[in-house]
């Protein structure tokens, strides 16, 4: 089953990125896979404070998930898998797509402010010629009727 890769992160475009996600998974048979990264913590000399910083972070990825498990489940009949992986966040994504064959295509939410697309639409798109799938790039500012055309 081919899946779909969208990334979970605090964006405004995140949104859309998911909804796109579900909506070409339910129309195409195919899965989502959710994958949230971690980044490296900067102080690693506090080891007990960093142990907690990351379980609250992996519970917090765990809640935000569930929102958008719960409505891809209820509305487009896809039961998404979470994936929390830690590191830099470009690195992080490209083991994922290495590991998991039956990943299809990435999906992306791009910014629309005027600091351009977003850090992870910027890097990948720039070396997209290597990547071993294909990137949707899904714009933070399309409605969701406009996503259901689309898709």
């Amino acid at each position: 089953m081919r899946k779909f890769l969208v990334v979970l992160d605090d964006s405004r475009e995140c949104l859309n990125a998911m909804r796109f996600a579900a909506m070409r998974a339910a129309n195409s048979g195919g899965g989502v896979t959710i994958l949230s990264i971690i980044p490296p913590e900067e102080f690693n000399h506090w080891i007990g404070v960093a142990e907690v910083m990351h379980e609250e972070a992996r519970e917090r990825i765990r809640a935000h998930f569930e929102v958008f498990a719960k409505w891809m489940r209820d509305k487009q009949g896809v039961d998404p898998e979470l994936v929390i992986r830690e590191g830099e966040p470009v690195p992080e994504l490209l083991a994922q797509i290495e590991e998991d064959p039956d990943i299809g295509v990435l999906v992306l939410g791009a910014g629309e402010d005027k600091n351009g697309p977003g850090p992870l639409v910027t890097q990948l798109t720039r070396g997209a010629g290597s990547l071993p799938i294909p990137i949707t790039i899904v714009p933070g500012h399309l409605s969701k009727e406009k996503l259901i055309e689309i898709t």
